[in-house]
């Protein structure tokens, strides 16, 4: 019995310590972080709470020409680890947009419509293209 218990503490001492290990601090995840026409802006508030705002584009070609379908969201979230929920402030019940971060990527995912024009959609991997304080359009914040 001990042969077992002394590898099974060791992979849970090696599993908290790498889950340890996912934590970003406020310098990794500040910024503009850009995917095409897509953007996150993102700022660290403290107490593990990030203030987020999102605008995308899905663009198409119409009988008149060029168009695009737009969406837009912003809010505070929480983060844990290198991760953060977040649910635009005013959007669907069924809407979670899921931001991981993996060194110099984002990594986000979407499930629900999230109020955003027809076709347009968060997910994706961007990339951060500044680390400065973003100047947010939502005025509430």
């Amino acid at each position: 019995m001990r042969k077992f218990l002394f590898p099974l503490a060791l992979w849970l001492i090696a599993t908290l310590r790498v889950n340890a290990e996912h934590d970003v601090t406020a310098a990794q995840v500040n910024g503009k972080w850009q995917l095409r026409n897509n953007e996150f802006k993102i700022w660290a508030l403290g107490q593990q709470k990030l203030q987020i705002e999102f605008f995308g584009t899905y663009e198409y070609k119409s009988p008149g020409g060029p168009t695009a379908n737009t969406g837009e969201g912003s809010g505070i979230a929480r983060i844990e680890g290198d991760t953060v929920i977040f649910k635009p402030d005013g959007a669907e019940d069924e809407c979670q947009i899921t931001l991981k971060f993996a060194g110099e990527k984002l990594i986000v995912t979407q499930t629900g419509i999230c109020g955003f024009g027809h076709n347009v959609t968060a997910a994706g991997t961007y990339k951060r293209v500044s680390a400065k304080k973003p100047k947010f359009d939502s005025a509430d914040h």
